[in-house]
Order: structure tokens, then C-alpha cells, then sequence
């Protein structure tokens, strides 16, 4: 005889296998093929206001929309933290990056260096300068003299030229900080920065060769009111990266275009470089992640002298360690296309 827990037993057995029997049957009616992406968002490092970006940009951005056959969408921002999230979080795909923060979406955003820009002169790569207004009397030798008279911009900290190169080359060499050198420092973009001295606003500040002739490219006055001081190696040109989880198509549509963007004898290339030429770009050549090895070996260099700064023996043999490591992994990769000259 069965009894009544048995019978309860098997009735919540029963109902249990019919449940899931009907999510079975209601999953089954709810999947749905995923819909095609049809909209590539494009993030653009802000180096002056957005409004003159977007119209250096919108002519590619209209060339690249006919390219991909997807609508292109731009997101401007000058400051780099924000790009490096955005694409961490999935609200855009592809950009146009600095080398440092090219890195950190590479490391923490799941990017990938894919290509490269070049410049149109010929000259692989841009150099991080300090400038002075035009008629200061003020030199390298000057401003390392650390007395705090001085009020001092310098870049975003995630910017190469304006806060890497020349705490790698010349501070911290120096066994300066420029937050115990000057009165005052200050942070801002390149374009901000040039102006600040060139209105004597500042006495000195970091910038770059490249921000320099779009200046002077565009007619304006500001780059003729300051003259430079002190100069860095020469760095490597700006990466292009993308998620790594894109769609394997649209990459490849993005591929094409940036590979053959401005490139030929035709009336269409010809217009394409004078887009590019706006933005001081030549076009683009093809890069992988060990673009960024010449920015990993100056951001070691940078924390061996940290390191030793400190006197701390057991971080300065961790930070050699590092050091010797990318060193390694550069003269591995040295010959490979897009890879820049080796840091000094």
C-alpha cells in the first residue's frame, strides 16, 4: 500500500518535472538570432575642444561609415580614464589612443592594438617637449633648480608626451618631483597647456612636437609665442585599438579601412590624406601590442627610478626584474612591422 507521504512525494516529483518541462518549452519559444550590429562607436582623445575634433573627424568618420556600410558614431572625451572605461565597459569598440592609455585599455579593457598612425612628413614618430613663452629667459638647468617660483603644466598622468616621457627622461633622472620643484602645477590638455604660456599664464609646461605643428598648421598664433626647452627620444605614433571580443567581420571591416585609408594615386586618397593631414597623420600602418613595448620599457624605467628614489632594495630589484624582462621581450620582437626605434 502506498503510503500518503510517498503519494506527496511523488505528486511534488510530478509537478517539479512539469515545471521545468514548460520553462524547457518557454525557453525554447523566446531564443531569438541575435541581431546584427549595425553601429561602430569611435572614441577620439580630445587633444583641443570637441568641436574642432568633430570636424577634423567628420570627414573620416563619413569615409569610414561608406567603408564598413555601418553607421559610425563618435565619442569625444579629453580625458584618457574615460576612453579606457568607456571601452571596458562596452560603450565603444574601436579609438583613437595615446600610448599610455592605449596600454591600460590594452590591460585593463580588453583592447587591442590593431594599427597605427604615421606622419605625414615622413618622421616615425613625435617627441615630448617643455615650452617656455617665446621670450623667457628660462632653461632646462632653470627649471631643474626646483625653488618653487615657477608655476608648471603638465599633462593628463596618463598622457606619453605630457607626463611619462618626461618624468621617465628627465625628473626623475634628475631626482626631481614637480610637485615639490614648483609653486604650482597644473594639468590640462596640450592645447590648454600651449596657451597657458603662451599668455605667460604658466612658465613653463610639458607638450609635444606633433600639437605644436597643428597649431602652427592651423594658422594660429600660439605655437610662434613659446620656443622649446628640452625635448625627449623620439616616441612612437599613436595606436588604433579595438576590443578584443568584436565581432571577427566588423574588425576586419575596420581593418580594411584604416589599412587603405589615403592610400594610392586616386582623387579620393588624395582628399583622404588632406582629412588626415588636419590632424597631422600621414595614414595608418598595421601594429600589434608589442607597438606598446617602447611605452612598458619607459613606464619600467620610470619605477626603477622610483624604486631606487626610495631606497628601497627589495622594489629596485623587482623593478630591474620588470625592466629586463621587456627589454627582453623588445629585442625579441625588434624587426617586426609598426615596432618603434628602441628606447635609449
Amino acid at each position: 500500500m502506498t503510503s500518503p507521504r510517498m503519494i506527496h512525494r511523488r505528486l511534488i516529483a510530478g509537478l517539479g518535472l512539469a515545471a521545468l518541462l514548460a520553462l524547457a518549452g518557454c525557453g525554447e519559444k523566446k531564443t531569438v538570432t541575435p541581431v546584427a550590429k549595425d553601429t561602430i562607436v569611435f572614441s577620439i582623445l580630445s587633444t583641443e575642444s570637441a568641436q574642432n575634433m568633430e570636424s577634423y573627424w567628420k570627414p573620416i568618420l563619413a569615409d569610414m561609415e561608406a567603408s564598413t556600410g555601418m553607421k559610425v558614431k563618435p565619442f569625444f572625451s579629453s580625458n584618457y580614464s574615460s576612453l579606457i572605461v568607456a571601452m571596458g565597459a562596452k560603450q565603444t569598440d574601436v579609438g583613437w589612443f595615446s600610448n599610455q592609455s592605449g596600454l591600460e585599455a590594452v590591460r585593463r579593457s580588453g583592447g587591442e592594438v590593431f594599427a597605427r598612425t604615421f606622419d605625414p612628413s615622413g618622421t616615425d614618430g613625435y617627441k615630448s617637449v617643455i615650452i617656455v613663452p617665446a621670450d623667457s629667459k628660462l632653461t632646462v638647468e632653470g627649471l631643474l633648480k626646483c625653488d618653487r617660483t615657477l608655476n608648471f603644466g603638465i599633462g593628463d598622468k596618463k598622457s606619453t608626451s605630457g607626463t611619462l616621457a618626461p618624468m621617465t627622461y628627465l625628473f626623475i633622472p634628475a631626482n626631481k618631483k614637480p610637485e615639490t620643484c614648483f609653486k604650482a602645477v597644473l594639468s590640462a590638455s596640450h592645447d590648454a597647456n600651449l596657451f597657458a604660456v603662451a599668455n605667460h599664464k604658466l612658465d613653463a609646461s610639458t607638450n609635444n612636437t606633433t600639437a605644436l605643428k597643428l597649431n602652427a598648421f592651423k594658422g594660429s598664433a600660439q605655437a610662434s609665442k613659446v620656443k622649446v626647452i628640452w625635448e625627449s627620444p623620439t616616441l612612437p605614433e599613436d595606436p588604433i585599438v579595438w576590443r578584443k571580443d568584436l565581432d571577427p567581420v566588423i574588425k576586419e571591416k575596420l581593418r580594411q579601412f584604416f589599412l587603405t585609408y589615403g592610400q594610392g594615386d586616386t582623387p579620393a586618397a588624395a582628399q583622404q590624406r588632406k582629412n588626415l593631414e588636419r590632424l597631422s597623420m600621414g595614414g595608418f600602418k598595421p601594429a600589434d601590442d608589442t607597438h606598446l613595448l617602447v611605452v612598458r620599457e619607459m613606464e619600467a624605467l620610470e619605477n626603477v627610478g622610483l624604486a631606487r628614489e626610495a631606497g628601497d632594495p627589495a622594489k629596485l630589484a623587482a623593478a630591474e626584474k620588470v625592466l629586463a624582462g621587456i627589454k627582453a621581450e623588445r629585442v625579441a620582437a625588434e624587426g617586426k612591422a609598426g615596432l618603434a626605434a628602441p628606447v635609449n
